[in-house]
């Protein structure tokens, strides 16, 4: 079965703030055999549901969401699950699981600290 990942952001009227966020998702498509994504909360296109239906379309039979934030505010414990059970719905025969924030990762906290030392 084919497996995507879609990494969700929150969005911005600014362009170049998702700059790091298409960096994150090339340098992961070159470490992945799946198909990777970028989704938008608001603000910002694709929408989570745009992109899951672009998966989906592509063949995709599971599909792992990575909010792609530091920390499990508002838009992570309540927005996020909201949408993903939509997408499950929509989808009942797609796998759609849903990450913990990545920033709650200890190698993502790790490279972070790491990178902020080294300056």
């Amino acid at each position: 079965m084919k497996a995507g990942i879609i990494l969700f952001a929150h969005g911005s009227r600014d362009r170049e703030w998702a700059r790091p966020f298409q960096q994150l998702a090339l340098t992961l498509s070159e470490k992945v055999d799946g198909p990777v994504r970028l989704a938008f909360l608001e603000l910002m296109q694709p929408s989570l549901e745009e992109a899951i239906t672009l998966l989906v379309a592509d063949g995709v039979g599971s599909i792992r969401v990575v909010p792609v934030f530091l920390g499990p505010g508002g838009h992570v414990k309540d927005d996020l699950p909201q949408l993903v059970a939509r997408a499950r719905k929509q989808h009942r025969d797609v796998a759609i699981s849903l990450d913990a924030p990545i920033g709650e990762q200890e190698a993502v906290i790790e490279a972070i600290a790491q990178a902020i030392a080294e300056r």
